[in-house]
């Protein structure tokens, strides 16, 4: 049985994930578990794994949807969450908070993460998904990523190792692939320069997106040359609503939960967009986010 597995874990059975993903959905997990280090969760995986019990893996759980009542195991690494600085050189765990570390960065004279002054997620996360906003990703900075591969050995993929693409890397194809640790290699510049772009980037959030409710960030890629929220918008579908979700009147390209959103709310949203912007423009929306089940 599970408990006798990870008695000496921290865990919480039955527990709502509301408070775990920013669209605040309801769901459940039978079990979350923290594991407090790389080894135990090496452990775990393997425990699991052996043992042919579904889990996930959750960041911060931005840019997910948690498409399904009840999960049987959630697994999250907030524990591992240290931050190393030698020079220019980075190295951070996989549940460091990327606006943490942004801000450590610029404390440090350390430029290259400004645009993730206002990214929800985690570092692990971020670096499978390649995270980024105003032209600027993970990929600009990621120097190589510690993983545990799926024979649980922990092994270390370089930057072309990584095939990192927008909104997309070999990890994010690779879910049996878990980031423990990404190594950043910065540039140096004046904090108080850094400091005055992170500000700028987060007043254009407040005046741009619907940061007063509950979202997931862009719902989908852009596609080339164009802006996924103008096609969605100039189709007329601001403020479109389903259930308890809404396409937001601020940014088309952010569904918002209005208190009592379901995920089949949310996904059904989503496929309506789609449908529309290939009828009207015979292009087909990416999603951006991950729906996980």
């Amino acid at each position: 049985m599970i408990e006798n597995f990870i008695k000496n874990y921290e865990y919480y059975k039955n527990v709502n994930l509301k408070k775990y993903n920013t669209y605040r959905l309801e769901c459940y997990a039978d079990y979350l578990i923290f594991p407090k280090d790389i080894n135990e969760l090496v452990e775990l995986l393997d425990y699991l794994r052996q043992n042919r019990i579904n889990y996930i893996i959750l960041g911060g759980g931005s840019n997910v949807i948690l498409a399904k009542p009840c999960f049987d195991v959630v697994v999250k690494l907030d524990k591992l969450n240290n931050i190393t600085i030698n020079d220019n050189i980075v190295v951070a765990e996989a549940g460091v908070s990327l606006i943490k570390l942004a801000n450590e960065c610029m404390k440090n004279n350390l430029n290259g993460l400004a645009f993730a002054g206002g990214i929800p997620g985690m570092v692990g996360a971020s670096t499978s998904m390649n995270a980024g906003a105003y032209n600027e990703d993970m990929s600009m900075v990621v120097k190589e990523v510690k993983v545990i591969d799926p024979d649980l050995k922990i092994i270390t993929l370089n930057k072309e190792e990584l095939e990192y693409a927008y909104r997309d890397s070999f990890l994010k194809r690779n879910k049996d692939y878990v980031c423990i640790e990404t190594t950043f290699e910065m540039k140096y510049k004046d904090k108080d320069e850094i400091k005055g772009v992170m500000n700028d980037r987060k007043n254009r959030r407040v005046v741009s997106q619907p940061l007063d409710k509950p979202s997931a960030g862009s719902v989908f890629r852009n596609p080339p040359g164009m802006s996924a929220g103008k096609l969605i918008e100039d189709a007329g579908l601001k403020g479109y609503i389903h259930g308890g979700a809404m396409i937001s009147d601020k940014h088309a390209n952010f569904i918002i939960n209005n208190g009592t959103a379901t995920y089949e709310d949310i996904i059904m949203l989503i496929d309506y967009i789609k449908e529309r912007i290939k009828i009207i423009y015979d292009i087909d929306l990416i999603l951006e986010q991950e729906i996980i089940r």
